[in-house]
């Protein structure tokens, strides 16, 4: 090695390369893999509550009678018997009508979220996304040198007055929002749900600014209650473009997601697939496809929902009983996180190395928002983790919780902080202005 930094390259990168950092989430991967770490951070699904039996048979099948095929190249839009069976997945949850030709399946979410950025960013644009987003997509407009403006939320999703707000200020700077990118079900981070009201208006709102929407939803069938909302491309297909996976719902290693576009831009994100994988692993679509004909699928589904459904509850009864006074926290209807608001004066980023001591791991907040505020917020996700091992996770918590509070209290702070435990409802049931 010569000179005196530790890359000899940092001269020759793209100017995209400057500004990336490494996502929260996966500079904890090392750590939340032990075992003694009760990890309520990450965001990975329950696939042991799979027949996986049942699923290796049916790979066993796919390789012995499809394998000439499934083991080839395909075609960079996806195959068409995949895209009709996503064409009938979307039917359930109300976007009835959608063409195959319309379907362009992506390697995971992740992908269709950086086409979707390749074809419509250029550096300098806005995106306007909820505050907090997924932290993944962050990454996504960062390497796109785009410039993301969140938009507040509180219990009920986006705001439409924020909206309007940002979208005035955004022009009002010279600067050109080319999109929305927003997850209205189940949000990543906050598990809030956009409300059915908000839903029309956050459409019309785009509609009249000419602003186009990128709707995120991986989470939309997991849900606990009830059926969720229907999703904006139901109610809208000019403009809306429709993104989802099956990494939440049957298997995230297959790496199999898809966008439903207009069809315009249909072949316009086929070529840059083409461009940026050549075609989706044909053996991973023919899982998917195979899965959803001749598996139980849809009563999976309803395995996970009570699986997440008693996770969710019992990291919400934990929080209720062990989490120091002047914690809040979401309820989700459904999804795999809850958002919670920490004490003032605490820093969920800071305290992240005593939490590792302590053995329990979560998302510091900070991962969620592009300017990197977030610090009195951290990320719980619920449906890995046994019941059992979410309180644990909670209890230690807690306790780094309180240490911090009583380190306030000596030196600077309320010392009552640190004396008591929440009792009762969360705060997050009463809706506030902003999450954060």
């Amino acid at each position: 090695m010569t000179g005196t930094t530790q890359d000899d390259y940092t001269d020759r990168y793209a100017r995209r390369v400057r500004g990336m950092t490494t996502s929260e989430i996966r500079a904890l991967f090392a750590v939340t893999s032990r075992p003694e770490v009760v990890s309520l951070a990450g965001g990975s699904p329950y696939i042991a509550a799979l027949p996986l039996d049942a699923v290796g048979e049916m790979l066993n099948r796919l390789g012995a009678e499809q394998g000439a095929s499934s083991l080839q190249y395909g075609i960079g839009q996806g195959t068409i018997e995949l895209r009709e069976r996503i064409c009938e997945v979307m039917s359930l949850s109300g976007i009835t009508g959608a063409s195959p030709d319309d379907v362009v399946v992506t390697v995971g979410g992740q992908q269709a979220l950086d086409l979707l950025a390749r074809l419509f960013l250029d550096p300098g644009d806005v995106v306007l996304a909820e505050g907090p987003t997924y932290v993944g997509a962050l990454g996504v407009f960062q390497a796109a040198q785009a410039q993301v403006q969140h938009v507040a939320m509180d219990a009920e999703g986006l705001i439409p007055a924020a909206l309007e707000e940002a979208i005035a200020a955004t022009a009002a700077a010279g600067r050109r929002a080319k999109f929305l990118y927003t997850i209205p079900t189940f949000q990543n981070p906050a598990g809030v749900t956009l409300s059915e009201e908000r839903r029309e208006q956050v459409l019309d709102i785009c509609e009249r600014a000419g602003l186009l929407v990128i709707e995120d939803d991986p989470y939309g069938m997991l849900s606990f209650e009830s059926d969720a909302p229907r999703p904006l491309r139901a109610r809208r297909r000019d403009g809306v473009f429709y993104v989802s996976t099956f990494s939440k719902t049957f298997a995230p290693g297959l790496r199999v997601g898809w966008i439903l576009a207009p069809h315009a831009v249909r072949e316009k994100l086929v070529m840059m697939s083409e461009a940026n994988v050549l075609c989706p692993s044909a053996f991973a679509q023919g899982a998917v496809t195979q899965y959803l004909t001749t598996m139980p699928w849809q009563q999976q589904i309803k395995v996970y929902r009570e699986i997440y459904r008693e996770r969710r509850d019992t990291l919400l009864d934990a929080l209720d009983d062990l989490m120091p006074e002047g914690t809040t926290w979401t309820r989700p209807a459904g999804g795999l996180f809850v958002w919670a608001t920490l004490p003032e004066g605490l820093d969920s980023k800071a305290m992240m190395p005593r939490a590792i001591a302590a053995r329990v791991a979560y998302v510091p907040g900070t991962g969620f928002y592009a300017d990197g505020t977030g610090r009195s917020n951290m990320r719980l996700n619920f449906s890995f983790s046994s019941p059992e091992r979410l309180r644990e996770g909670v209890r230690r918590l807690s306790g780094v919780m309180e240490k911090e509070l009583e380190m306030r209290a000596v030196f600077g702070g309320s010392a009552a902080l640190g004396s008591q435990r929440r009792r009762g409802p969360a705060a997050a049931d009463t809706p506030g202005h902003e999450l954060a």
